[in-house]
């Protein structure tokens, strides 16, 4: 995997997670800052490979790593409520 396609699919990921801290900050309460974030998606067997080696890179340098075990993403759906179209004339 290259590093755009790891990193589009962490962005992903990460964009999610925060949106779920907002729902559940008793999560948010558990990771300590200034700790690298770190994805594990059981769905994504490539990205938990190439998240893999980061996480030893951080290790090595000796920054403080959390792990974030995810069993994938739900499908994409709109949030819009009851959307309607309206013509406009010229």
């Amino acid at each position: 995997m290259n590093a755009e396609v790891q990193g589009y699919r962490n962005m992903i990921l990460y964009a999610e997670f925060e949106q779920y801290l907002l729902e559940h900050p008793e999560l948010d309460k558990q990771i300590p800052d200034g700790t690298s974030v770190v994805f594990m998606p059981e769905d994504d067997p490539e990205l938990c490979q190439a998240n893999r080696a980061l996480l030893n890179q951080a290790k090595r340098e000796g920054r403080k790593v959390v792990i974030i075990r995810v069993k994938g993403l739900a499908p994409a759906r709109s949030r819009l409520i009851e959307p309607r179209a309206e013509l406009v004339a010229a």
